[in-house]
């Protein structure tokens, strides 16, 4: 498909501002179907405003539960108030069943400390 820069209009500050060729086929290989609403600068002070965007907001420190890990018996906490129905892991033990059942998690080492 080929692409020609597109002047749009941002709803925040009314510039005009460009959605180059580039752009729009970035957005395309990302899959997203909307076009920009905000111009780069009204686009950057609102990731900055609401925290970093990447739809994470970080409210403060995690709260963390107390328990028992069902493969050692050491108490531990975890991320997740625990509610008896599956088994919770400390992270020596958690890594060991990672280990032992091919890593497959998708997330990499964000999974990795629990």
């Amino acid at each position: 498909m080929s692409y020609t820069d597109k002047n749009l209009t941002c709803r925040d500050c009314g510039r005009t501002f460009v959605f180059t060729s580039g752009e729009q086929e970035f957005h395309e290989q990302k899959g997203f179907t909307n076009t920009p609403g905000r111009c780069p600068d009204c686009r950057a002070a609102h990731k900055a405003q609401s925290g970093g965007g990447g739809g994470y907001r970080s409210s403060g420190p995690r709260e963390m539960f107390s328990a028992t890990c069902s493969s050692c018996g050491k108490t531990c906490e975890v991320p997740f108030q625990p509610t008896g129905t599956k088994p919770v892991y400390c992270s020596e033990c958690f890594q060991g069943q990672r280990s032992s059942s091919g890593g497959s998690g998708g997330g990499g080492s964000r999974n990795s400390r629990w």
